[in-house]
């Protein structure tokens, strides 16, 4: 289905895994949403495996995952609303330092779908140098 052909949109709250609380939609309510590049077509299309580049706000910052490599997760709101959790691997490269709500971070990493607006990680090198190398950007600073 295009977004430009729905005649109606119903607004949902999403609750994402690991938070007590719901966060805004994943697109904004109303008229065609804003494009995101590659990360907007992705979600549309429920495509996964995608490198992507881009910038959002800090909404929540989530628990580390600390399952498996451990990971620092918030979830950033990007210029067309929709939402995606950024996991950045912490085992392999430095935690983001100062995170706060609010902040804007440029990212670059690989996006998985999900119904919730999708995940970005591998936003760090890979020490195997097999996979495309990616970064987050908070206030000056690089981490990858």
């Amino acid at each position: 289905m295009r977004w430009g052909h729905v005649a109606a949109v119903v607004v949902c709250a999403l609750v994402w895994a690991g938070c007590d609380s719901a966060v805004q939609p994943s697109r904004p309510s109303g008229g065609r949403p804003v494009d995101d590049g590659a990360i907007g077509r992705a979600f549309d299309a429920g495509t996964s495996g995608v490198q992507v580049e881009g910038e959002g706000v800090v909404m929540r910052i989530l628990a580390d995952d600390l399952e498996g490599g451990r990971h620092q997760r918030f979830i950033l709101r990007l210029a067309s609303g929709q939402t995606v959790l950024v996991a950045h691997n912490i085992d392999l490269a430095q935690r983001v330092a100062g995170l706060k709500e609010g902040d804007s971070v440029k990212f670059s990493g690989q996006y998985e779908w999900n119904e919730k607006g999708g995940t970005v990680h591998w936003t760090h090198r890979d020490p195997q140098g097999k996979h495309a190398a990616g970064w987050l950007k908070h206030n000056g600073q690089t981490y990858q």
